[in-house]
Formats: structure tokens, C-alpha cells, sequence
């Protein structure tokens, strides 16, 4: 169930989708105008209402030995689509899957690999599990921002500043 964000909240998801492992709660909260116990305290209510849902690292995946990244635009049956979903996370190699909404190339896999003889072993199974590969392209680069809108004004009122 989402819930209204304010300022502060706001503020806070936009640092922690900047950094957050660089950023301290007391940079967050000269920013946002609060104290940093009440950047404590709204970090843990955005983590127990299930708006942040993790902090994860960003791999670059060619340093860490797995040069061959591979999209996959597939098509499953729509009224199987998490199945499939949770049988594509168990593939060793996939790193990440998006169910889209879509009838036809509704499901697109992410894969990375060290060799053709890893990609030809994900194709396969993804062959194998039925679903419909419409195509493939080698990823580059992916570049990811926070989202503009939790960039917050700078007009806060007495309202925003109370935890």
C-alpha cells in the first residue's frame, strides 16, 4: 500500500538512490533541513512500509570478469509470466529480469557471461523452458539516475521538518 511522501522523505530517496553507502544521515539531514535521528527514523519507516526495498552495489560486471552482458527480449504466455520470472532467476548467469505488461516481449533478461560457451548455455535453456526468445543484443553500458522527482525543493515548512 504506498503512502504520501513529503519533503524529507523525498530527500532522503533521492540521497540514498545517489549514494547510499557514502552518505551519512547528518549530510542527509543538512540538506533536507531535519535532524539526523529523524533521517534515522524516516529511513526505517520507508524500509518497514516497503518503499526501500534494499541497498544493493552496483556491479561492473567486466572488472569482476564477466565481460559478455546479453539482453534478451522475450515473450511468455501472460497468464504464466511469474512462473517463468521465478524459473529465469535460478539460470546462472541471469543477473536481472523485467516482467513487462505487454502481450508479446513481455519478459527481458539480463545475462552476463565470460565466454560464447555462457551465453549459447543460457540461450539454450531459456529454449528449453518454453519461453520465445524474439531477440538478443550485447549491452554496452547501462546508466541508471535516481528518480528526478525525489529531487526535493527547498521550500520546507514546519510541517516538513517535525520526524
Amino acid at each position: 500500500m504506498s503512502r504520501p511522501l513529503d519533503n524529507v522523505d523525498r530527500g532522503i530517496l533521492y540521497h540514498l538512490q545517489r549514494d547510499a553507502r557514502n552518505t551519512t544521515t547528518q549530510e542527509i539531514a543538512e540538506t533536507v533541513g531535519t535532524s539526523a535521528s529523524t533521517v534515522r527514523n524516516r529511513i526505517e519507516a520507508l524500509e518497514e512500509d516497503g518503499i526501500i526495498k534494499g541497498y544493493h552495489p552496483e556491479i561492473d560486471y567486466e572488472a569482476a570478469n564477466l565481460p559478455l552482458r546479453v539482453l534478451f527480449v522475450c515473450t511468455a504466455p501472460a497468464t504464466e509470466r511469474t512462473e517463468y520470472v521465478e524459473h529465469l532467476l535460478e539460470i546462472q548467469g541471469v543477473v536481472d529480469v523485467r516482467e513487462m505488461l505487454v502481450g508479446r516481449r513481455n519478459i527481458y533478461v539480463e545475462v552476463v557471461g565470460t565466454s560464447t560457451n555462457d551465453i549459447t548455455r543460457i540461450t539454450d535453456t531459456l529454449h528449453e523452458s518454453g519461453i520465445t526468445v524474439e531477440s538478443s543484443e550485447i549491452l554496452r553500458s547501462r546508466y541508471v539516475q535516481p528518480f528526478n522527482h525525489f529531487h526535493f525543493s527547498d521550500g520546507f515548512g514546519d510541517e516538513q521538518k517535525e520526524g
